[in-house]
């Protein structure tokens, strides 16, 4: 029973994609007499976390006494932007509470349950827990390993080249229902990045304009400050990040080019950047993949030929799942 109420919490928590970000995403519900009577969600950075909008929902107040609340993550412990949950649980005499994962933030970690239990409530830990540190795998990769989660993508031919090899404009490899995709996928995460040739020869504009979302945070890697100010990178659509190894200001990430994926990942971590999609080109791929320091990679291949080209990066890892999308096959990989 308590595994198909979290499942509950877990579908709600999806909800707050991306808006929650940086803070958790997180599902909430009441039950009384094996009925819920009160749900909630958190909804975005700053507003009521799930477990004030589940206990706000009630309409009859008198039956938290009597129930159980069920919450994907412990409930925090600390003020913050909003009074710490595990109070308000405390208050309204709940008797049972029902957690997914615990929260391994260093101002929770363990103090939500500690305030719990002093309290004389039951506690019961870990249902569901892979599914419910998985909803937020950016936030236990960022507070847990000290950088942004990175998630690896390119297109590829069938012949297995990313790119022609003297490029003059940009090329489309995958199909337009793939192009859909990708922009619901940056939505989704709070920065994007690309090499310096990518953005000379795709000019691209990193946004999320075939769907409804917020742009995320263009980052582009341009060592020596040669690139041209017209690109469209650099238009006022989204802020752009320049990773150099000259200068570091608000605009601008000066790290070390001779170890570049852990000095670029400690930066975006110390500016509070939680996920990082890496579009390209297939250089910039490689780096991440050979320093080892990627979570998943989203791979999408063709029925394009090119014959010769730009041979597209080599990845030894789980295939987490396939899928066709549009024209193409879609592959899933884990960094096991």
């Amino acid at each position: 029973m308590d595994k198909k109420y979290m499942q509950v919490c877990v579908d709600l928590a999806l909800k707050g994609l991306p808006l929650a970000f940086p803070n958790p995403m997180v599902g909430c519900v009441i039950v009384h007499n094996d009925s819920i009577i009160g749900q909630g969600y958190h909804q975005q950075c700053g507003s009521h976390h799930a477990e004030v909008n589940a206990i706000a929902s009630v309409e009859n107040k008198e039956l938290l006494e009597q129930s159980t609340l069920y919450v994907s993550l412990e409930p925090c412990a600390h003020f913050g932007k909003t009074p710490p949950c595990a109070d308000l649980i405390v208050k309204s005499k709940i008797p049972r509470v029902v957690l997914g994962s615990l929260d391994t933030f260093s101002e929770v970690n363990g103090k939500g349950i500690q305030r719990l239990k002093e309290a004389g409530i039951e506690v019961v830990t870990r249902v569901l827990e892979k599914e419910c540190r998985a909803i937020n795998k950016r936030f236990f990769t960022f507070h847990e390993k000290k950088r942004p989660y990175v998630i690896l993508k390119w297109a590829q031919t069938t012949d297995g080249y990313i790119a022609p090899l003297n490029q003059k404009e940009p090329l489309w490899i995958s199909s337009p229902e793939s192009k859909t995709l990708v922009h619901l996928w940056r939505s989704q995460e709070q920065a994007i990045l690309v090499g310096r040739k990518t953005a000379e020869l795709d000019n691209p504009l990193l946004t999320t304009r075939e769907v409804k979302g917020k742009n995320p945070i263009r980052i582009v890697l341009d060592s020596e400050l040669s690139l041209n100010k017209d690109l469209h990178i650099f238009n006022d659509d989204a802020p752009t990040l320049v990773v150099n190894n000259k200068l570091s200001s608000k605009n601008h990430l000066k790290v070390d080019f001779d170890n570049l994926a852990s000095s670029l990942l400690n930066e975006l971590h110390s500016r509070n950047i939680q996920s990082i999609i890496i579009e390209g080109g297939a250089q910039t791929l490689i780096t991440f993949i050979e320093a080892k320091v990627w979570d998943e990679a989203r791979v999408f291949t063709s029925k394009k030929t090119l014959g010769k080209g730009i041979q597209s990066p080599l990845i030894q890892s789980v295939i987490k799942r396939s899928e066709i999308v549009g024209d193409d096959k879609l592959t899933h990989y884990i960094n096991s």
